[in-house]
């Protein structure tokens, strides 16, 4: 075989680059990046992207102009378009007893949060020092931990949020709560350790904890400690009543012993 009719016969059976719309390619280089971003941290290049890639550097450019707007369209595939709306319908629909509320919920939101690129591109952005846990925590606040803070407060007979705004002290106490939840896929996605229990487990082992002592607190932070935090659709504790069919105990005086004296 010539030389030239060897080259030819490797050439055809090297794989051709698969030629993409343009939609479709830049839908492959986003979800490269969101790869590539949760095993190295945003200090990786977009030159080495862009060999992972299998393109040329200036490809990546023609679709996202800089590195900071990749990161951008990062955050938004990885933390804003996952949250879905009905989990702020979930959380206020007052229809359902408050613990189901928050247990779906919760159960709902960790399948997404502790993906292992969620959590990885989460703390990489915080140790480089980029906003996306400062914007993904603003966020949180106002669609969750403060809807959550008003319909405890509604469950409990709290003043409302329209009364007495939420305080500080009211999401520093919260977040100790979602802090755990939060930990938990820590714990699992990037220190790989035992976790005890499954996701479902966990939410209502949380939640049950959430409603034993945050409504105390809350109270406390709103009103000021003296009062118990009693939810209004929790049943009055009832004394143990004694059967009336049991038969009543005799009452038998208590024998003394008496001491003999010598005659």
């Amino acid at each position: 075989m010539s030389k030239g009719a060897r080259a030819s016969a490797e050439a055809d059976e090297k794989p051709k680059r698969q030629r993409l719309p343009p939609g479709a390619r830049r839908d492959r280089i986003l979800s490269e990046a969101i790869q590539y971003f949760s095993e190295v941290g945003f200090d990786g290049g977009t030159r080495e992207l862009a060999v992972r890639l299998g393109v040329k550097q200036p490809l990546l450019y023609r679709y996202f102009p800089s590195k900071e707007d990749l990161i951008k369209e990062v955050y938004e595939t990885v933390y804003v378009s996952r949250w879905r709306r009905d989990w702020q319908t979930l959380i206020s629909d007052r229809a359902l007893p408050l613990r189901t509320r928050l247990i779906e919920f919760y159960k709902a939101y960790a399948k997404v949060m502790f993906e292992p690129e969620w959590i990885r591109i989460y703390f990489f952005s915080g140790l480089k020092g980029l906003d996306i846990n400062k914007r993904y925590i603003s966020f949180m606040e106002e669609h969750v931990l403060k809807r959550i803070c008003e319909e405890v407060r509604f469950a409990y007979d709290m003043p409302s949020v329209h009364e007495v705004p939420v305080k500080p002290q009211e999401l520093a106490a919260f977040w100790i709560f979602h802090g755990g939840v939060f930990y938990y896929g820590v714990r699992r996605e990037v220190y790989g350790v035992p976790v005890h229990v499954d996701v479902d487990e966990l939410a209502e082992l949380s939640v049950d904890s959430l409603l034993a002592g945050f409504p105390r607190v809350a109270r406390n932070i709103i009103i000021g400690p003296g009062s118990a935090a009693v939810e209004k659709t929790a049943e009055p504790v009832r004394k143990k009543r004694r059967n009336p069919a049991a038969p009543l105990r005799e009452h038998r005086p208590v024998r003394t012993t008496r001491s003999k004296t010598p005659r």
